[in-house]
């Protein structure tokens, strides 16, 4: 629900009291952190707020502190013929270039392909190879992977190599076609591969059981990213590429970094590096789509962080195949001219602007229809109507709202309705989805969390009552609640810049990394307030020891789970929250970033501040 604000007409110095409404819930546990005197001699060079910070992300010797503290590109980077058929593919695109063979780049069409197909359009650029198409599907008249009609039109268009990028480790009746058709594929993915796989030319993906590359959970753009190196890296070994300055691939990093952090993968290892470089490039790129969208949507490229990509940047991008096609971010990605540039940024930004509106529309009605009937175990709705490129949104939102697995569908251009699944948190929603009866689905894929589905116009009338059924049979195998992480506990004095300056040296967070997050207890509100054009941004203010406000606030309150206080003026709580930098009007200043937020505990029942260390 979106936060009330209430006028109390009763005067309290200041003027009116604001109250934010909300149902009583309590902190999350605050899980102990124990350091070792092992691990305390390791990180003996590093003060006791850092040796937290470390330990809580599994950090615990000093050779994996220097590694993760101060990345190294040359050092914490791995040679790409360590990868499982790097050679081979390498050898193929030398043999391509050397009889101007055909070669299509074959992109998926999200926030990682799309990246992934522009590092090689720059390599072959660079090489100066001129004989490449690129080619994203359609998500919704396409799919996702290979398809045969597209396999075709490339016979036709005589080519010979075919490069994908984040696809194909599963498209083994789309691959044979392909050999039918005399056309070699060099398949990069980072999926986990089936039993049988493809017949490609070969196969550059780490999951693969032989493969002893150091780091398994690259992107896919990473992938093609070391497949580069792997080229250039070959090339001057072998006498050729003089013109190209050594290390210049490292301007394909901004690529990297933005999908390493959209999609979602671990940020530890290469990842890391990747990431961190990536963000430095970003700061510094010279491509003329990113700089025009930069300056459309607000970003200050010289303060650029992974919540940029993940909120601002990457949905753009993602917009074009939600909502129209991926070659439009492609061409904002490679655009080699202002105009050109200029003109994608703002189609992409009004894409997004329609894909925000029509969510918000399609939340809406399918409120409407869950309302008029009773939730099982599992929220199902859906609509022919409804796009399927905005579905994984509307399920991850009532997945939040009704604290159930969510499953939403709709129908594109294909005959099948599709659909998208989120879990509460609890369930593994592919297992729950492969617990129907055989041949239920036409297609399931996905993870624990976060799926997707195909299914008949006829099956879809029974999809709840075979989820409720799969749910049932399947409780033993619920997911433990996973309490939020809490490193330590801080005042609201010690929000200064020595403290972040601390946190910092720990970006860029993602998935293995996350922010830190810190207990504040019984600090007293200044301020409650709703803001934003909806009212449902909150934002407390907190009166420090040094004189000077501190802000805490919270997007979309209603989807963030800390319902639960009266929160008013002079009212004391306990808050969980990061702390981040805000840069309005080129001035930086520190604020909170609230994650849960409960009633001030009795301190003879509190064990919270036992718990920490």
């Amino acid at each position: 629900m979106i936060p009330k604000i209430q006028e109390n007409k009763n005067k309290c110095g200041r003027g009116i009291i604001h109250n934010i409404v909300m149902i009583p819930m309590k902190l999350p546990k605050i899980k102990k952190t124990v350091i070792t005197s092992k691990t305390k001699k390791e990180l003996g060079d590093y003060e006791e707020f850092i040796q937290k910070l470390l330990v809580n992300r599994d950090i615990k010797t000093k050779i994996e502190a220097e590694k993760f503290l101060y990345p190294d590109y040359n050092r914490d980077t791995h040679d790409p013929f360590l990868m499982l058929n790097m050679e081979k593919g390498v050898e193929r695109i030398f043999t391509a270039i050397d009889k101007e063979e055909k070669i299509v780049v074959y992109a998926d069409y999200d926030c990682d392909g799309i990246p992934g197909g522009v590092v090689l359009y720059d390599l072959f650029k660079k090489i100066d190879y001129k004989n490449v198409d690129i080619y994203i599907p359609h998500r919704h008249n396409e799919g996702y992977g290979l398809n045969k009609k597209a396999i075709k039109q490339f016979s036709d268009n005589k080519t010979k190599l075919i490069i994908t990028v984040d696809c194909g480790i599963t498209d083994v009746e789309e691959i044979e076609y392909a050999n039918e058709l005399g056309i070699d594929t060099i398949i990069t993915d980072h999926h986990l591969p089936q039993e049988k796989l493809p017949p490609a030319y070969t196969i550059i993906d780490p999951k693969q059981k032989k493969d002893k590359y150091p780091d398994k959970e690259l992107c896919g753009c990473g992938i093609v990213f070391k497949l580069s190196q792997g080229i250039l890296n070959k090339g001057k070994n072998n006498g050729l590429f003089k013109d190209i300055p050594d290390g210049w691939e490292k301007w394909l990093l901004d690529m990297v970094g933005i999908s390493t952090v959209a999609d979602m993968v671990s940020l530890k290892k290469e990842n890391r590096v990747l990431a961190y470089f990536g963000l430095v490039v970003l700061r510094k790129s010279k491509r003329l789509g990113l700089n025009s969208l930069f300056k459309k949507i607000g970003i200050n490229k010289m303060h650029i962080t992974e919540d940029d990509i993940g909120f601002m940047i990457g949905p753009r991008i993602n917009s074009a195949g939600r909502m129209g096609h991926p070659i439009d971010a492609f061409r904002l990605l490679s655009a080699d001219s202002q105009d050109e540039a200029d003109e994608s940024a703002k189609y992409l930004h009004q894409l997004n602007e329609y894909r925000k509106k029509l969510v918000a529309i399609t939340v809406k009605e399918a409120r409407f229809m869950i309302k008029k009937r009773e939730i099982g175990e599992v929220v199902v709705v859906g609509n022919p109507k409804w796009q399927p490129g905005i579905l994984g949104l509307i399920a991850s939102k009532l997945a939040d709202e009704h604290n159930k697995p969510s499953f939403v569908w709709g129908k594109g251009q294909t005959k099948d309705i599709k659909g998208s699944c989120r879990s509460n948190g609890k369930v593994n929603v592919v297992e729950l989805m492969r617990g129907v009866e055989k041949d239920f689905f036409i297609n399931v894929g996905g993870h624990e969390f976060s799926g997707g589905f195909s299914i008949s116009n006829k099956n879809i009338h029974h999809l709840e009552e075979e989820l409720v059924r799969s749910c049932e049979k399947n409780k033993h195998k619920e997911i433990e609640s996973r309490d939020v992480f809490v490193d330590t506990e801080l005042s609201l004095s010690d929000v200064n810049w020595d403290t972040y300056k601390k946190i910092e040296q720990f970006a860029p967070f993602g998935i293995d990394n996350p922010k830190p997050m810190f207990l504040f207890k019984n600090i007293k509100i200044k301020t409650a307030i709703c803001f934003g054009k909806g009212k449902n941004h909150l934002k407390l203010t907190f009166n420090k020891q040094n004189g000077y406000d501190l802000e805490a606030i919270s997007f979309f309150t209603d989807l963030n789970g800390f319902e639960g206080i009266v929160l008013e003026d002079d009212k004391n709580i306990d808050m969980v929250g990061s702390i981040e930098k805000s840069v309005f009007r080129g001035r930086p200043e520190l604020r909170l970033k609230i994650q849960h937020i409960a009633p001030v505990e009795k301190e003879k029942k509190n064990t919270l501040k036992s718990e920490l260390i």
